[in-house]
């Protein structure tokens, strides 16, 4: 276990001016708080927490960052409280600790709907203060080095939470480091067997070339020093998940694949950066299409570097990033960069994103959207590498790899993606679902009367066009309900004299629990409230239906206990006649006599009951399907409706089933009193100049 010296020791290399008793205070607290307390692998708690801080002083953070470390567990594990942790080291440590605390009790591999929520959470605790990800992250990181000890079905659950999110985010912060080690720990856990086959290849490779990375290294040195600069030289072979990865996407033996060595160059400058590209694409022969400049456009997370790939010695393809050491203390740092420390001073790296900045572009688009909707927007955000293109002013447009000219639109400007009709890609007309490619200068085309498409949801990728247009078809779902939801407000209201003022209807919401008139109406055109209750909060007088039937017990020949519901492939009205079948714990389900569902039963004549409808005023209660085909003109359906009502039948449901140009399908699902009510509205509705056909529906696959 790493003692607090030792500790203090690694702090001071890069902060000499580190508060030292705050430091020591946290450890003494924290070994305390846990003492008597053991991990599953035998050594006390303690360790953990200090592996936890000796993982970000490597990325030299901050001394309330490091202290967080120490005591990150101690409210969650220990008999610690949050008003003393606040009291012994401050408000802001106490506030990293709670947020900490917080984020380990999310259950992030949990069912969808509740990961969903969960991962909602946790990114609006990183928008309180980063840091506290940063210690998550160092907490998985350990956690992922000892796994070992854990049950094997733990250590499988706790590796693919890491590969599907800790893994990613941390990719997306710019620590690509710590990326790839989780990546890795997680890859050993869900597929041992690929690991080690991957390492054997890379042992049995090096026996027959060498050691190719000492060779190349060496070789890269030489042609810089040729030309007298100045700069450090690294290589290394790619981590086996990430050469796996590569083997399943390019679908290749382990034998063909080609750039599994990767190598860097240090520089002083930016200008020694293209210096070096020079040389090396001097020396080696470049490969077609490998080549990235991120110090010109930079990645949102503060990436700055370049890439490129060439044939190295004996023809293997080898990639090499070049970067001043600025770029690579953020490559390696990313965001956390913004807390780093060197030499007792908080270190201004300009190539640093700004945090509060960085989490903003991942969820400022998103308010407002449900957590299954937000956890698919902001994975889409974090998972996918980028393409840049050009817009017409000669701005870049930073996208995600697959982007359409939809998603080009929409990272401009919401306005301009909902109007979008068209565009054009290097001048030349394309589909909207045109995959854009790096380097592309794209035009779109609007027009004032367009609106996002319900299909374009399948085309874009960018979390941010996803959450548009999903904006707007809700919006315009309800700007349609609110206008059929009027309507019915309408019929019903005149059905017994009255106006559906926007004083009235502001009342009944307000009586209903409802924000305001449009929720209301919008519900009501939606189903979820009918007309009639409005009626029933503002005029129960003239609502009142105390001469109709007990609706309980309409249906003459059942026993005072037993239970009834109508069957749904017949959907039985008073007036027609009817039978009844039993079923053990449910009661019985009524038909109607001549419902051809009740041949299954021919053979269980004990199950049969004879039943029949009461006598009297029975409520407009029992609903009914209609298949309505109608023509498609400005307030055809409005009329329809106004028919309905005007024949004393409720609108529970509707539902557009086809629309073409000159006609739609509907299908409307009305409340009725009986079949003779029923007779009476297919009658009317059938003289209807508008209607081209109307019909009962009953549907014998909707058993009960």
């Amino acid at each position: 276990m790493i003692d607090v010296e030792d500790l203090i020791a690694l702090i001071r290399n890069y902060n000499p001016r580190s508060n030292l008793g705050l430091i020591r205070d946290a450890y003494e607290y924290g070994m305390r708080m846990h003492e008597g307390q053991f991990r599953q692998s035998g050594e006390p708690y303690f360790t953990h927490p200090i592996a936890v801080a000796a993982i970000l002083t490597e990325m030299r953070l901050d001394d309330a960052t490091i202290a967080t470390a120490l005591l990150h567990d101690t409210v969650e594990d220990t008999r610690s409280t949050m008003p003393e942790v606040e009291a012994m080291f401050g408000h802001e440590i106490a506030e990293l600790v709670d947020g900490v605390t917080k984020l380990t009790n999310l259950q992030l591999s949990s069912t969808q709907s509740k990961q969903a929520e969960n991962f909602r959470k946790l990114f609006m605790a990183m928008s309180r203060d980063l840091r506290v990800i940063l210690v998550k992250l160092a907490d998985r990181l350990h956690n992922m080095r000892t796994i070992r000890s854990m049950k094997p079905e733990k250590q499988l659950q706790k590796a693919r939470e890491t590969m599907d999110i800790y893994a990613p985010l941390a990719g997306r912060m710019g620590m690509q480091w710590m990326r790839e080690e989780l990546e890795d720990l997680a890859f050993k856990v869900i597929n041992p067997e690929a690991r080690n086959s991957i390492i054997r290849r890379f042992v049995s490779l090096q026996r027959e070339s060498g050691d190719v990375i000492s060779q190349i290294t060496a070789d890269i040195r030489t042609e810089l020093e040729r030309e007298g600069l100045e700069a450090d030289v690294f290589g290394r072979a790619k981590k086996p998940f990430s050469v796996w990865r590569k083997m399943q996407e390019k679908q290749l033996a382990f034998s063909r694949l080609s750039d599994i060595y990767g190598f860097r160059i240090i520089t002083r400058n930016e200008g020694d950066c293209y210096r070096a590209l020079g040389l090396i694409h001097h020396r080696w022969r470049a490969v077609p299409g490998r080549f990235k400049d991120y110090i010109s456009q930079p990645k949102s997370n503060g990436y700055r570097s370049i890439h490129t790939t060439v044939s190295g010695r004996d023809g293997k393809r080898v990639e090499v990033q070049i970067r001043t050491r600025q770029m690579h203390e953020v490559a390696e740092a990313g965001v956390a960069a913004h807390w780093a420390y060197r030499d007792g001073v908080r270190a201004k790296n300009p190539f640093a994103a700004d945090p509060a900045e960085w989490i903003e572009t991942l969820t400022d688009h998103f308010q407002g959207e449900d957590h299954d909707d937000f956890l698919e927007n902001v994975k889409l955000e974090m998972y996918q590498d980028q393409v840049f293109c050009f817009s017409p002013k000669g701005d870049v447009i930073q996208l995600p790899r697959g982007a359409t000219p939809i998603d080009f639109a929409y990272a401009i400007h919401t306005r301009l993606g909902h109007s979008c009709v068209g565009a054009k890609v290097d001048g030349i007309r394309v589909p909207l679902w045109t995959r854009l490619k790096n380097g592309q200068s794209v035009e779109i085309i609007a027009a004032s009367g367009q609106r996002p498409q319900a299909t374009w949801l399948d085309v874009v990728v960018t979390g941010r066009a996803k959450a548009a247009i999903r904006r707007s078809l809700r919006q315009e779902d309800r700007d349609r309900f609110m206008r059929l939801g009027r309507e019915l407000v309408r019929v019903s209201f005149e059905h017994v004299g009255r106006k559906p003022t926007d004083k009235a209807l502001l009342i009944a919401a307000k009586q209903m629990g409802l924000d305001n008139a449009e929720e209301l109406l919008a519900r009501i055109g939606s189903a979820e409230n009918s007309a009639k209750e409005v009626l029933e909060v503002l005029y129960p007088d003239l609502a009142d239906t105390s001469d109709e039937l007990d609706g309980r017990r309409p249906i003459a020949g059942l026993d005072a206990d037993q239970n009834f519901t109508r069957a749904p492939c017949c959907s039985p009205l008073p007036g027609e006649r009817i039978v009844g079948i039993t079923y053990r714990g449910r009661g019985v389900v009524i038909h109607a006599i001549d419902c051809p569902v009740l041949a299954e039963f021919e053979d269980n004549l004990d199950r049969w009951v004879d039943l029949r409808w009461r006598e009297g005023r029975h409520p407009p209660a029992y609903s009914t399907m209609l298949h309505l085909t109608i023509r498609h003109d400005a307030g055809i359906l409005g009329r329809i409706c106004t028919l309905i009502g005007q024949h004393g039948a409720n609108i529970s449901d509707l539902e557009f089933l086809d629309r073409k140009p000159d006609f739609y399908r509907i299908a409307i699902e009305v409340e009725l009193r009986h079949y003779e009510h029923l007779h009476a509205l297919l009658t009317a509705l059938e003289a209807e100049s508008d209607v081209a056909q109307v019909a009962r529906i009953r549907d014998p696959a909707l058993k009960p």
